[in-house]
């Protein structure tokens, strides 16, 4: 018969190889580690500390802490009051009441208040949610798809796409709003930590004028990525 092209078949096990092992890094020495993703736990190989890879499905109310590296997912009938909760991912459709810490994407499919404290390396508001968050939501960057009020701080962009809303403060490297987006509220771009005195030479001269209270943009074309 034929014989099978071995470039093929190469390209097959690195594509096998790189979609089912992952890095993961230690929640107490950071050491990194690869790790075949039907692993459920695995051992740290410098601290020898226990991992939890598991997946977690919330649906009912829940109070424990969790750290693990698999995903998170809050359902619509879930409640999470936990103090402590750290993962790699997760998808919130429920009640966050507690301390949500994400290392990668949490993804908000979500109508209503959101009382509890979300970090998340990035966060996707989805185009059905209209969610109220009551504490400053902290990412390295932020993508708005739906409607969102709330006060976020950014290390990198928030980006408010077509036909979406943002309604509050934010404090962010840079901000996108497509055409047909709504952004309400003050602004400060720069790094987060610094006060909106320190920031104002970096403020464009348009926005310069009047640096406490920026009126509400509606920004018609995204800005040009830096």
């Amino acid at each position: 018969g034929p014989v099978a092209d071995p470039s093929l078949f190469r390209k097959m096990e690195g594509f096998w190889t790189k979609h089912h092992s992952s890095i993961i890094e230690c929640f107490d020495c950071k050491a990194t580690q690869e790790i075949s993703s039907a692993a459920t736990s695995t051992i740290c190989p410098k601290c020898s500390k226990h991992i939890d890879l598991r997946d977690y499905k919330i649906t009912t109310s829940f109070s424990r802490s969790i750290r693990t590296h698999g995903e998170i997912h809050l359902t619509a009938k879930g409640d999470l009051s936990s103090s402590s909760v750290t993962c790699r991912s997760a998808l919130i459709e429920g009640k966050l009441r507690g301390n949500l810490v994400c290392l990668g994407t949490a993804t908000i499919n979500f109508t209503g208040k959101i009382p509890g404290r979300l970090t998340a390396e990035h966060v996707l508001v989805e185009r059905k949610s209209v969610v109220q968050f009551f504490r400053r939501v902290r990412v390295k960057s932020i993508e708005i798809r739906g409607r969102m009020t709330g006060e976020i701080v950014a290390e990198a962009a928030v980006i408010i796409h077509r036909n979406a809303m943002l309604d509050g403060n934010v404090t962010a490297k840079s901000i996108s709003v497509e055409k047909g987006g709504i952004f309400c509220g003050q602004l400060i771009i720069g790094s987060a930590g610094l006060t909106q005195a320190e920031l104002l030479p970096e403020l464009k001269p348009a926005v310069t004028a009047a640096p406490e209270a920026i009126p509400p943009a509606v920004v018609p074309h995204p800005l040009p990525a830096t």
